[in-house]
């Protein structure tokens, strides 16, 4: 019912993410914009037709929202996190059946907001703060009409794989079945919450990013 949409690596500033993923991977990303009302920015790496790779950032040309910024970017731990550099905060997986899926999971699903930025216009699904298994569970999206990732150049970079790890793996595999992404994810068991993406350069080199 879901698939992965994009990987998100959140900064501290939007320029200080884009030279991360430059340095790392050699591609230039291409400018995003804003999302009003969120506090946030971002921009973006085409990894093929139907995956992204996003760079999101507080942004300072905007008030503080009246919800806490996507992807725990105002937790103290998260922001501690990224003093020392960007990191992987989370991932976003999509669907045509937002409805019967929110309806299938009940609370579980979170909050249903509808989002814009430009003329993109989706509707996401934020899992419960507690819920989320530190953003190992995606956020949900459904586009209404072109998708973000349609529009973006593909940098011939792409994701091989998406891992995690958490102490009560059983738990993320649940939570991740339970939307239909049986498989989309590499989980085991570790003593620490941790995401990573395995990526593979235009020159066919590997790379790693993580959240920790």
């Amino acid at each position: 019912m879901a698939e992965i949409d994009h990987i998100v690596l959140g900064a501290r500033t939007l320029s200080e993410g884009a030279a991360h993923v430059e340095k790392l991977l050699g591609v230039k990303l291409q400018p995003g914009g804003v999302h009003e009302g969120a506090g946030t920015h971002n921009m973006l790496l085409g990894l093929g037709p139907d995956c992204y790779l996003e760079v999101i950032a507080p942004d300072p040309g905007q008030p503080e929202p009246a919800h806490p910024r996507l992807f725990d970017l105002d937790e103290p731990a998260v922001r501690m996190m990224l003093e020392t550099g960007p990191a992987l905060v989370g991932w976003v997986a999509r669907t045509s059946a937002m409805d019967a899926l929110m309806a299938r999971l009940g609370p579980r699903g979170g909050e249903l907001r509808e989002m814009r930025r430009g003329d993109l216009h989706w509707r996401m699904a934020i899992p419960p703060q507690r819920q989320d298994m530190d953003n190992l569970v995606p956020a949900l999206i459904e586009w209404k009409g072109e998708r973000a990732g349609r529009r973006l150049k593909d940098s011939h970079a792409r994701l091989l794989a998406l891992e995690a790890e958490h102490p009560e793996a059983d738990q993320v595999l649940s939570s991740l079945a339970d939307r239909g992404l049986d498989g989309m994810v590499k989980v085991r068991r570790g003593p620490h919450p941790r995401l990573v993406a395995r990526l593979k350069g235009a020159d066919g080199t590997q790379h790693v990013l993580s959240s920790s």
